[in-house]
């Protein structure tokens, strides 16, 4: 009989996570049953002004991914997405599509990281209906003029944004 070798399927979920979102946990739970390991990839967005530093996402991710096993956050260094899955032996990367506009978008940065490394596939996840409108840059605004985020984000990153936007007000 042949020896059957399994390997681990490993799936890197890279984003700015600035904040991290109820959708974006929703998407890594799903990930955490479809493959062996997730590993979010907490990116710099150089086109964006983040409200939160990096060791602040990577806090913020990982108290709010303490019930799943199989998932960590780690900080991605400044190189391609494509290398930095393939450093963690990750084979996926993991997509969340909330819309035709995300599709299209992430249809082309998939196509470019499949010309940069033919072995590492994309996994697109659509959102469900109750987040499917959800972005870090709404999230932001709603909280930076005092509305209920509450249901739309984890507990730790809800009192987080209460604590900056209010440093910043203050």
């Amino acid at each position: 009989m042949e020896e059957l070798i399994v390997s681990a399927r490993i799936a890197i979920f890279p984003g700015s996570f600035d904040p991290f979102t109820n959708g974006h946990l929703e998407t890594v739970q799903r990930a955490s049953h479809l493959f062996d390991q997730v590993v979010i990839g907490v990116m710099t967005n150089t086109s964006k002004k983040p409200l939160f530093q990096p060791d602040e996402k990577l806090a913020l991710i990982t108290t709010a991914i303490t019930d799943l096993n199989n998932v960590r956050a780690v900080a991605q260094s400044h190189e391609l997405t494509v290398d930095f899955a393939q450093h963690l032996g990750a084979r996926f990367i993991l997509r969340g599509i909330r819309n035709v506009k995300d599709f299209e978008y992430e249809r082309d940065i998939a196509e470019m990281n499949r010309v940069q490394a033919s072995d590492i596939e994309t996994v697109f996840l659509l959102a469900s209906k109750r987040y499917a409108f959800l972005s870090s840059s709404l999230i932001k605004e709603v909280a930076k003029f005092g509305g209920d985020i509450s249901s739309l984000v984890p507990p730790n990153v809800a009192q987080a944004l209460q604590e900056k936007l209010g440093q910043e007000e203050g």
